[in-house]
């Protein structure tokens, strides 16, 4: 999603899919280039930044896609909720620059979706017991609709820049794991 058009684009997919009954939660990265961008702002800072400090700087990409793609969607009267990953509950280990989910918490997710909120996630994110915010390589342009606990796991995905799903296919049935790529040569 590396353009306005192409926001829009993806809040028109999400909009059928809603108004055809499903519960939808939209796993976001951040716009094509960002992370690049950001990556070469903290080079010319500091030659070498703290492992944390970048997390801090990376996380940053997502969270402006998933605003648009939120505002998108009301544009087009649907209403919708963005989180980061630490607000949607996506916990993390400790690795900087390589945590795992540990777990996901639903709760603010089984409320929007009973209100029927689209819900915009931003993926590559979580947040660690010390409130931490290690990207997570599961939890970001790779994660597998299987990973999402049972019973607001999707049981469907559908592909476009951005993985979107109502409710995610069964393990056995998950595609590989460079299927779910957002943009596999970003990072």
């Amino acid at each position: 999603m590396g353009t306005v058009e192409r926001i829009k684009a993806v809040a028109e997919k999400v909009k059928r899919f809603r108004d055809d009954g499903h519960q939808i939660v939209v796993v976001v990265s951040a716009m094509s280039g960002e992370t690049n961008r950001l990556i070469d702002l903290a080079s010319q800072i500091n030659e070498d930044p703290t492992p944390r400090e970048m997390d801090m700087l990376v996380s940053t990409g997502e969270q402006v896609t998933i605003s648009l793609l939120a505002m998108a969607l009301h544009q087009l009267g649907v209403p919708a909720t963005s989180y980061t990953g630490a607000q949607v509950g996506i916990r993390t280990d400790s690795a900087h620059t390589k945590a795992r989910i540990q777990r996901i918490e639903t709760d603010d997710l089984k409320e929007d979706l009973a209100e029927g909120q689209v819900v915009v996630v931003a993926g590559f994110q979580g947040v660690d017991e010390e409130g931490n915010t290690p990207p997570s390589v599961a939890a970001g342009r790779t994660l597998p609709a299987w990973r999402w606990p049972r019973p607001w796991a999707p049981t469907s995905a559908r592909y476009t820049p951005t993985w979107t799903g109502s409710t995610p296919p069964t393990r056995g049935s998950a595609p590989r794991r460079s299927a779910w790529s957002a943009s596999p040569s970003r990072r």
